[in-house]
């Protein structure tokens, strides 16, 4: 039975977790995918990014998605920096590259900077990208036709010292807050959530799940108005989507309320209303957090 916020809290942990039996489906998965890329292409090197790699994918599988970053050779960025279609050529090359093995595959696209096959459980997400002169990457991006700056592997690394400095607890906060976000249509990209918890809690001691993710509400509804930076150092606002006032007045009024209601919450367990306490706590994470029984 779960009649605690503290009980809870741990259901909520598990629920949002990808099960061992799916974490081995997408290894065998991600391990053909690269292969393929192996096959088609000269790469140097391929490795798994993005919520995956820095542990911060949430259930359910079925609309997640696993990033792989594929380090080709630089032939290739001579051969569409300014021609052959630019950027975007280069993505159709390894959409047509992957299509040679998965030819029965529901649907393979380019999708901005990536090439996307959508599997019937899942999709993968192929990122090529080039080292970058002075560290990190160039990612291609076909809606702008530009190369972007980037380290996935630093965002990893930064992730996982966050981690260790919350005693492991930064990984869980950050999976809760994107269940919240995914029980409420979505309307932030995960990654600018993620940097926006690197922010809000460092140096900051998460005394408890509940706590920390009342904390993080109310923190980060100042901070959307923000420029919320790559935290690996190569510039772009994170939070670059939010482009209008209507977008950006929209995201406040989502965290000003998710404040809100976490106020609620805490204020009815701490009186020892712990059913209307689970209520509020629902209304926050939906189908994510356990009925009070």
């Amino acid at each position: 039975m779960v009649t605690t916020i503290q009980q809870a809290f741990q259901t909520l942990k598990s629920n949002v977790e990808i099960t061992t039996l799916q974490k081995e489906t997408t290894a065998t998965r991600q391990a053909a995918v690269r292969s393929a890329l192996d096959n088609g292409l000269a790469v140097n090197e391929t490795f798994l990014t993005g919520s995956y790699a820095r542990n911060t994918m949430i259930a359910p599988l079925k609309e997640a998605d696993v990033d792989i970053f594929a380090v080709l050779d630089d032939k290739y960025f001579y051969n569409y920096n300014g021609q052959n279609g630019g950027p975007a050529g280069l993505l159709d090359l390894v959409k047509r590259t992957l299509k040679k093995t998965y030819t029965q595959t529901p649907d393979i696209s380019r999708n901005g900077q990536a090439v996307t096959i959508i599997f019937n459980d899942f999709q993968v997400d192929v990122v090529p990208a080039f080292y970058r002169q002075g560290g990190g990457f160039l990612i291609p991006c076909s809606i702008t036709q530009a190369w972007i700056s980037t380290d996935p592997k630093k965002h990893v690394e930064l992730v996982s010292s966050s981690n260790q400095a919350h005693n492991g607890d930064l990984i869980p906060l950050i999976k809760m807050i994107k269940a919240w976000n995914k029980s409420h249509s979505s309307f932030f990209r995960s990654f600018h959530l993620e940097v926006l918890v690197l922010s809000i809690l460092e140096n900051v001691r998460i005394s408890s799940f509940p706590s920390g993710v009342r904390y993080y509400f109310g923190k980060a509804a100042g901070l959307i108005v923000q420029k919320n930076l790559d935290p690996a150092g190569y510039g772009g606002d994170i939070g670059g989507y939010l482009n209008t006032q209507e977008k950006i007045n929209a995201a406040i009024t989502k965290l000003q309320n998710a404040y809100n209601t976490a106020l609620e919450a805490e204020g009815f367990e701490s009186k020892g209303y712990t059913e209307h306490a689970f209520g509020k706590w629902q209304k926050i994470f939906g189908d994510y957090f356990p009925a009070y029984r």
